[in-house]
């Protein structure tokens, strides 16, 4: 079976983006057909000016999500990156091979350091390497696949280029993975600013639809969702972003596509009217199993844990024949008074 890996960022709670470009994705599909590894990456949130109590809090609720939205731990492993030394570790090695102009191209770095001069500041140095530790999270357990929104896209292209490299450079030793797309909804837009994608951490809260959001509280977000000038109801996502992101939201969650459901609206207010109670419909499940795991934490705790053994186990081989590949000194194995005693008998 191929071996697929992805993760969730506790900077925020889990939207309906992350669902329907990601979480959904990986327990309907990937769980089955793959060895499928999903984690929450934990470190990735401390790039920026944080919480710690915050950031443990929303680890947590972003584990008992993902089980909640169908990940089985019999199927696939789940698991809290920071649980798993590999990652940390693999990470240096890569920063060795990756180079400082690679990690000034990011987009993310890019946009996010233009920001922060604009206020006088600067970013933490780990904004700027996060995305080797990103592919180390990836190389450590040999990924064939990588389910990736598009905005993560350079991330994987550059996992790939430092896969390649360390093997030309020291031997083989990573597999070279690739991003894969779901064909719908892979980048969900913020309903009040359509040209920006639904994020956890966005400052517009009326246009992002949280995984927990109450029924009434969707729908009110979805028919206040800014739409375009005009009156038909068509798909043209350069032209009518607002309707196409609508389209889009509707047709992921009712299986069917957008330019088709277009042609069955005369009106915006109908169309906003369907795709609420469709979004609502499509949250319903997933808020229940969360509150039957809120209530009976353990569970959760026992799937951590368990995920953890398994990554590690996965992991730890890869990293050390990586650790013996770039040259460095393996620990030894026994006390030069065992090897003496083991020597003589």
């Amino acid at each position: 079976m191929k071996r697929v890996f992805s993760g969730v960022k506790p900077t925020g709670h889990l939207t309906l983006g992350n669902y329907l470009g990601a979480l959904r994705q990986w327990a309907e599909v990937d769980q089955h057909r793959a060895d499928a590894v999903f984690c929450v990456v934990d470190l990735h949130a401390l790039t920026v000016e944080h919480d710690p109590a915050r950031v443990r809090r929303l680890s947590r609720q972003a584990a008992t999500l993902l089980l909640a939205a169908g990940l089985d731990p019999r199927l696939c492993t789940v698991f809290v990156q920071s649980h798993v030394d590999e990652h940390a570790r693999l990470s240096y090695l890569l920063e060795c091979v990756a180079t400082d102009g690679e990690m000034r191209r990011m987009i993310q770095y890019r946009e996010k350091s233009a920001r922060e001069r604009e206020r006088g500041g600067s970013v933490r140095l780990s904004l700027l390497t996060y995305p080797v530790l990103m592919a180390a999270d990836i190389l450590a357990y040999g990924a064939d696949e990588v389910p990736v929104g598009d905005d993560q896209a350079q991330h994987v292209e550059l996992t790939r280029d430092l896969a390649v490299r360390f093997n030309q450079r020291y031997g083989h030793t990573f597999v070279v993975p690739k991003a894969t797309h779901p064909a719908v909804a892979a980048r969900v837009m913020n309903l009040q600013a359509p040209t920006s994608k639904m994020g956890k951490s966005d400052d517009f809260g009326p246009g992002i639809v949280y995984l927990l959001d109450e029924p009434d509280v969707v729908r009110r977000k979805i028919m206040r969702a800014v739409t375009d000038s005009g009156r038909e109801v068509v798909y043209d996502r350069e032209e009518r972003p607002g309707l196409a992101n609508l389209l889009e939201i509707l047709a992921a969650c009712t299986g069917g596509d957008p330019e088709a459901l277009a042609g069955g609206y005369g009106s915006y207010g109908a169309l906003k009217k369907d795709t609420a109670e469709a979004v609502a419909e499509v949250l319903r499940p997933v808020q229940a199993r969360h509150r039957d795991l809120c209530a009976d934490p353990v569970l959760v705790e026992e799937a951590l844990r368990d995920g953890a053994e398994k990554a590690r186990a996965m992991a730890r081989p890869v990293v050390d024949s990586a650790y013996r590949a770039i040259g460095l000194l393996p620990p030894a194995t026994e006390s030069v008074t065992d090897r003496v005693l083991n020597a003589t008998r």
